[in-house]
């Protein structure tokens, strides 16, 4: 495995990693193959010195978008006040003393091979799908809301892809399959409203890093209703349930329903008026090497294996139905596909569908959208992904991510059918396989779930932790647009060594 180093930490010799980092950056355009092997093979050892530095091969990021409420899902505290512990009850779990929600009955029968994070915490309660994805050191609503903002930092999923690219240029591998996919369709373009949300865009990296995303081709098979402050809406939504010719496609093999031929030949038109300066630029030596990343990207996007990977069709209906008929579960398994395919990282979004604040943001109807909109789906998908995981011989070398924006407030408020608001100074999360310990519970939070009382975790923290496992140091540094050399993670942040098998 290409170790890939970049920290301020000194070795013995004296070389400090961000040293190493950018000589190997120059061994990819100068310096031979041979030499920065050697480099490689001379300091070899992952700077935190926590175990199971690569061990995961590959990564899925399940990302609950509105976070979901500690309370009701992994750090229940049923002797508390009814206005806080609410009306859910904890069930026993396969691990002794790890209690979770009753609502998740098939996740409480994998907790063994599960490590709950209880104490993540944070200043920042807002939908920072930026903060908690990326090094950011801090995030606003402003910066939420314009995903091309200038202070945003790369996307988890753009940084694997980014050195993933640089240890296949090293070794002189292909990469036949894109490296760094999401799904279900591009993030919060489902939503009311023409603002996307910022988070998964790989920012001064550029936009060749972004994920490839894929679009949804189904039918909702589900109706709930959503509430956004005094309104209601009856919604159908893939979700709750979708029909058996659900599948995905990368979104930009195909054009949409909606493309009419007279529009196609519009853009055709349009194209053809700028051939000429493109064969100019084409002749340049940025415009060569730039064909060549183009030529690369159509052979990927068009490579029957993605195609077929994608198309969860081609699986068993009772593999579909361990992951559950929904939208989420079949994403997970349309991500377990692309990862078999080849793909280093997928990430699969809970996103909002057809109105702003959905998902997992229970201001209001807390408890009707918990019990028939949210838990059941992520319950089948999540343990269905384990199991399938671990069945297929991946569970271990496949590292599973469970993160979201924060967690909600220990006391319900007054909205009709009991609400949750935003809460970012403790909530829980889980991870599993690639390194990670099983039936682990790491940190812990007072009688309300308010506050940590052992061992804080910072978002940065989980994602140091994901890097590591995915043999990435995480003080390796990317170049920002002046060329400035920017941590993976804030340098205070490092490894979660207790969640480590």
């Amino acid at each position: 495995m290409l170790r890939v180093l970049g920290s301020h930490r000194q070795m013995c010799d004296g070389v400090n990693r961000r040293e190493l980092l950018h000589a190997g950056g120059l061994g990819l355009t100068g310096l031979g193959l041979s030499q920065f092997l050697a480099l490689r093979d001379a300091h070899a050892e992952n700077a935190s010195g926590a175990p199971h530095f690569g061990q995961a091969k590959r990564c899925i990021l399940l990302y609950l978008y509105g976070a979901p409420s500690q309370l009701e899902t992994f750090d229940m505290k049923p002797d508390a006040p009814i206005e806080i512990r609410g009306t859910m009850q904890p069930i026993a779990s396969s691990v002794p003393g790890l209690d979770v929600c009753e609502h998740l009955p098939l996740t409480s029968r994998i907790m063994d091979r599960v490590t709950v994070v209880r104490s993540i915490t944070h200043e920042f309660p807002v939908h920072g799908v930026a903060f908690a994805t990326t090094g950011i050191p801090a995030i606003d609503v402003a910066m939420e809301l314009a995903p091309h903002d200038t202070r945003h930092y790369p996307y988890f999923g753009s940084c694997v892809d980014y050195f993933t690219r640089q240890q296949a240029a090293a070794a002189g591998t292909p990469m036949l399959v894109p490296q760094n996919v999401a799904l279900p369709f591009p993030f919060s373009s489902q939503r009311t409203g023409e603002v996307f949300r910022a988070g998964p865009y790989a920012a001064f990296l550029g936009g060749a890093y972004n994920p490839v995303w894929t679009e949804f081709s189904g039918a909702a098979t589900g109706t709930v209703v959503k509430t956004l402050r005094d309104m209601k809406y009856d919604v159908s939504d893939p979700y709750v349930g979708c029909t058996k010719d659900s599948h995905f496609k990368l979104s930009m093999t195909s054009p949409q329903e909606q493309m009419t031929i007279d529009r196609l030949n519009q853009r055709r038109s349009l194209l053809q008026q700028f051939d000429a300066q493109r064969r100019e630029f084409a002749a340049t030596s940025e415009g060569k090497s730039l064909n060549r990343y183009q030529e690369m990207a159509y052979s990927l996007i068009n490579s029957p294996a993605v195609s077929n990977a994608l198309d969860i069709r081609r699986e068993s209906q009772e593999t579909r139905d361990l992951y559950g008929m929904t939208l989420f579960g079949q994403g997970c398994l349309a991500g377990r596909r692309m990862l078999e395919a080849g793909t280093k990282l997928v990430s699969v979004f809970w996103d909002e569908f057809g109105l702003a604040g959905d998902a997992w943001d229970t201001h209001w109807n807390h408890y009707p959208r918990m019990t028939d909109q949210l838990m059941p789906g992520f319950d089948k998908a999540f343990s269905g992904l384990v199991l399938d995981l671990e069945q297929r011989g991946m569970l271990d070398d496949t590292l599973i991510a469970v993160l979201s924006d924060h967690g909600r407030t220990p006391k319900l408020n007054n909205a009709k059918g009991g609400g949750r608001d935003h809460w970012s100074r403790a909530y829980s999360l889980v991870f599993a396989g690639g390194g990670i310990g099983r039936g682990k519970v790491v940190g812990a939070t007072d009688k309300h779930a308010s506050d940590p009382i052992d061992r804080p975790v910072s978002p940065k923290d989980l994602l140091a932790t994901m890097y590591h496992l995915l043999g990435i140091d995480p003080h390796a540094t990317v170049p920002d647009r002046s060329g400035r050399q920017i941590t993976l993670v804030p340098d205070s942040c490092d490894v979660v060594p207790e969640m480590l098998a």
